[in-house]
């Protein structure tokens, strides 16, 4: 797939989306020129994100660099109820925590780009390793789908995971898939809808940091936002900060954040354009 570049035509209907608040997105590389809504697709390594990307977007994609990076980025599209659904898949990562590139990559575009919704890929067999970055995603935005994907793996291996009480106690919906064959995927853009729409109210698990360390948080939250006001989470940002995140911190000493958080002040793409 590397090495095709398959340019997706213009929509013939439904006119374009808004221009004024895609601001972030565009910045970070993304045009969302004839698209309704903007969906990232985050996972660990090898837990069938590819597949699910393929299987989502058919030959409908897109590969190229992210900005300033050597790091390739693939695009896509799905179609549902008349809306289209543009499809950004991030570089796999264990978690947010930008000890990388790649984790660097997928922090910026969910915390600035503020996609409508977040499908984070995970592996059924091995759950509890790839929960953690659903928890860090979980910690940046509410709209947020679980993919619950190799079930089928699962099964063979006498796995059985609860995806409903999954769900309630993630406060997202968590869909079991098999990406390979196809089985869920409907399921899955039909969740993704939903959370963009507001048909299905999300309730993101989020750490109770409590005691000297939330004293901390509140301290620092108001300090963040008077110098960004536009930033989309603050609450993340003192936490990184509390935890010696290096890199967020030169991110906001060299004005890179600064940067970012003046695009993302711009009202998001379901706020403001639907």
């Amino acid at each position: 797939m590397a090495n095709k570049h398959i340019v997706i035509p213009p929509m013939l209907h439904g006119g374009s989306a808004c221009q004024a608040c895609h601001a972030n997105l565009r910045q970070l590389g993304i045009d969302v020129t004839d698209w309704d809504y903007v969906v990232a697709l985050a996972g660990n390594p090898n837990t069938g994100k590819s597949t699910v990307f393929n299987a989502l977007t058919g030959l409908k994609q897109h590969v190229g660099n992210w900005p300033g990076k050597t790091v390739a980025r693939a695009e896509g599209g799905f179609e549902l109820g008349g809306k289209r659904y543009k499809l950004v898949d991030l570089p796999g990562t264990y978690s947010l925590l930008s000890a990388s590139v790649d984790e660097e990559i997928a922090r910026d575009f969910i915390l600035f780009g503020k996609p409508d919704c977040t499908i984070v890929v995970v592996d059924a067999t091995v759950l509890e390793r790839n929960l953690n970055l659903v928890l860090q995603v979980l910690e940046i935005t509410d709209r947020v789908v679980v993919c619950l994907n190799l079930m089928d793996e699962a099964k063979r291996k006498g796995i059985q995971v609860d995806h409903h009480r999954l769900s309630s106690d993630l406060g997202v919906s968590v869909v079991p898939t098999v990406a390979r064959t196809g089985e869920g995927l409907s399921h899955l853009m039909r969740a993704v809808s939903d959370t963009i729409e507001g048909h299905f109210k999300t309730h993101p698990h989020r750490i109770n940091t409590g005691g000297p360390l939330q004293k901390a948080v509140e301290e620092l939250i108001p300090l963040i936002e008077g110098v960004f006001p536009g930033l989309p989470n603050a609450r993340w940002i003192a936490l990184r900060l509390l935890d010696g995140d290096m890199r967020l911190r030169r991110a906001l000493e060299s004005g890179e954040l600064a940067l970012l958080t003046d695009a993302s002040s711009q009202p998001s793409h379901a706020a403001s354009c639907h």
